[in-house]
């Protein structure tokens, strides 16, 4: 091969200059990006960012306000049973919340004497209350339903974003409730005790009652 053919040859595979400052500009963006990148832990403090909904902040800050309305409007559960029982939908005016999705929500208090229980459900026997009228608490694990959300009336679905948000506001609250009422108390082995609840519910079926409670002591 000719001298002249050689020089050509490098000339063809020789980088041009265009293509080594591409190359170092983008050596030193990529640079860039990685001192300004700071890694944040999933969970942590850092990971909340401002205007984003936190479910637990939520749930924390909210709990002990839902808590003191729904003891300031508990009505006792003979008082309350008799109401339901006589005029569904008077009682509902009178000591009721109406809910976004339907129906009502009441506030009641009873002290009772705890049965069986199912999926941490107990079936509770309260003076007063007829035999027709079956009153339950659920103690978890799992806590169902909005009723801490709904009973209120102060917590509504535009203060959020979207759905998914409201619902995970009722979820906080329930597992707010377990983390400051609940986990106190030896849960399993309530059956034959006394206990003295105050809680909110829903009644779908007016004769049963499955109370979520925002306070639950067991008696001596």
């Amino acid at each position: 091969m000719s001298l002249l053919g050689d020089s050509a040859a490098i000339r063809r595979h020789k980088p041009g200059t265009r293509a080594i400052l591409i190359a170092l500009a983008a050596l030193v963006l990529i640079v860039a990006m990685a001192l300004d990148t700071k890694v944040v832990v999933i969970g942590s403090a850092e990971d909340a960012q401002p205007g984003v909904f936190s479910p637990e902040k939520f749930g924390a800050a909210e709990f002990p306000k839902i808590q003191a309305g729904i003891e300031a409007r508990a009505v006792d559960a003979q008082t309350l049973a008799d109401a339901i029982t006589k005029d569904k939908d008077a009682a509902v005016k009178q000591y009721g919340v109406p809910t976004g999705t339907g129906g009502a929500e009441f506030s009641v208090k009873f002290t009772g004497v705890v049965g069986d229980a199912k999926s941490g459900v107990y079936a509770v026997s309260v003076p007063g209350i007829p035999d027709t009228i079956s009153v339950q608490v659920q103690t978890g694990p799992a806590i169902n339903g909005t009723d801490l959300r709904d009973a209120t009336g102060e917590i509504k679905f535009g203060q959020f974003v979207n759905q998914i948000e409201y619902q995970n506001a009722g979820s906080a609250l329930n597992k707010e409730m377990k983390k400051q009422v609940l986990a106190k108390i030896d849960t399993a082995n309530l059956k034959g005790k006394t206990i003295s609840v105050v809680g909110a519910f829903k009644p779908i079926n007016p004769k049963k009652w499955l109370v979520t409670p925002v306070r639950l002591e067991v008696q001596p």
